[in-house]
């Protein structure tokens, strides 16, 4: 059954450019493992600090293809990068609702 997923990113002080580039290279991954990024918005520079720095909605074809997903070995990789730039990650599964 297909996943939808709501993705909230908060970047660590001042590396909102490094979490962007980040975000880029694993998104360029979803595909790989079936899946679609629906999404992906970033704050307004200025605003509301206390909110997450992106906001992503993915789908996955299921379980197995996001467990795949995240541990492509491609995305791992990159966790050097992640734990520089990324502060906080939630992940939501949500439903669509209007559309």
């Amino acid at each position: 059954m297909p996943l939808t997923l709501c993705v909230l990113l908060w970047a660590v002080d001042g590396q909102v450019r490094s979490l962007a580039r980040y975000e880029d290279e694993v998104l360029a991954l979803v595909p790989r493992h079936g899946g679609r990024v629906l999404s992906r918005v970033r704050s307004v520079p200025g605003e509301d600090a206390s909110g997450p720095t992106e906001v992503q909605v993915i789908e996955m074809p299921d379980d197995a293809a996001l467990a795949a997903y995240m541990a492509d070995p491609d995305r791992v990789a990159l966790a050097d990068l992640r734990d520089r730039s990324v502060a906080r990650t939630e992940i939501v599964r949500v439903e669509q609702v209007v559309g």
